[in-house]
């Protein structure tokens, strides 16, 4: 958990706020006092909100981007760095307000939102990110062998694919386990001669794929985007059978491709009743995949804080900003 009262943003905005009251040179304690409460008052109270910081860095790049802009108004921002379904329950005991980005789980939703669950969590709509799940290879395989983009072709490469770890069959790497996947029940539904090593992350994941791209390695996995690695090395896409409403209902017997999701946000329910800028703030937050991407590589890439990457990010987005405040 990582707990920030202040950003470089609060800090101009109240200079700018304190120039005629002597913020520089020439202005007495009792000015600058005089100062502070008028621009605090007329801000308002912000009020605090616990982030959830779920495990991939494009959500990451959310949180914080969300959280620069919050601390810039007044809110008191604590992230809290936990998986999806953990982050859900932080609903009912206060300990969580905000999913940034949610990839659609109904299973939380039918335990979680009013019309089926306790009430403790709400849709709070979109926030502008299209999220695409699937089955990826890098692009030097697809390129090679261009037929193994089709699943049904996937069992004539299958010990090309293995490994020490995949026990004689082709090597599937999954990524985190907590992540939204069906790929032990697609493998075995579609009778593919492949076992699901699971890499346990998505920092791992990345490392695999940039190494069988610049190794000429076979490699299948899970992937997805919005997710700055495609500006790198553009993986290409397995084609799966064609996803249907209610193919993935039953989780023991999906054998389809994964969705294309509208990403949105869920907020507590007794969060967003407080009211505030900060719950204004994430109501009218939405960016695009690509915002998205520019700060995530910040991060991840040009080993920059989560922190500063979004100071960045805001700094060279006003326009994004101001439309959030209203």
């Amino acid at each position: 958990m990582r707990k920030r009262t202040g950003t470089r943003l609060a800090a101009v905005a109240a200079c700018a706020t304190f120039v005629l009251a002597g913020c520089g040179d020439g202005g007495s304690i009792d000015e600058e006092t005089e100062a502070n409460e008028s621009a605090a008052a007329e801000a308002g109270d912000c009020g605090d909100i616990n982030m959830a910081v779920n495990p991939w860095v494009g959500y990451e790049a959310s949180a914080y981007v969300v959280g620069a802009v919050a601390e810039s108004i007044g809110c008191t921002v604590t992230y809290k760095e936990l998986k999806e379904d953990v982050s859900w329950q932080g609903f009912g005991t206060g300990e969580v307000d905000v999913i940034i980005e949610d990839w659609g789980h109904p299973d939380l939703e039918k335990k979680f939102f009013a019309d089926s669950g306790d009430g403790s969590a709400e849709d709070f709509g979109e926030n502008g990110n299209v999220g695409i799940i699937g089955w990826f290879v890098p692009p030097w395989l697809a390129k090679e062998h261009p037929d193994i983009l089709d699943y049904e072709n996937l069992n004539d490469y299958a010990k090309d694919f293995a490994t020490s770890e995949s026990g004689g069959k082709g090597q599937f790497l999954g990524a985190d386990p907590s992540y939204v996947q069906f790929d032990e029940a697609i493998v075995s539904n579609l009778g593919l001669d492949f076992k699901v090593v699971f890499s346990g992350s998505e920092a791992a994941s990345i490392t695999a794929f940039q190494k069988a791209e610049d190794n000429k390695e076979f490699l299948i996995g899970y992937f997805y985007e919005p997710q700055w690695l495609f500006a790198d090395v553009p993986l290409e896409r397995v084609a799966l059978p064609p996803y249907e409403d209610g193919c993935q209902d039953d989780p023991a017997k999906v054998d389809c491709d994964y969705p294309e999701t509208t990403l949105k946000k869920v907020v507590s329910t007794s969060w967003a009743d407080e009211g505030g800028a900060g719950v204004d703030l994430v109501k009218n937050f939405s960016w695009t995949n690509d915002d998205q991407n520019v700060v995530a590589k910040y991060i991840s890439e040009d080993g920059m804080s989560p922190e500063d990457a979004a100071a960045k990010w805001v700094d060279e987005n006003q326009d994004k900003v101001d439309a959030w405040l209203g």
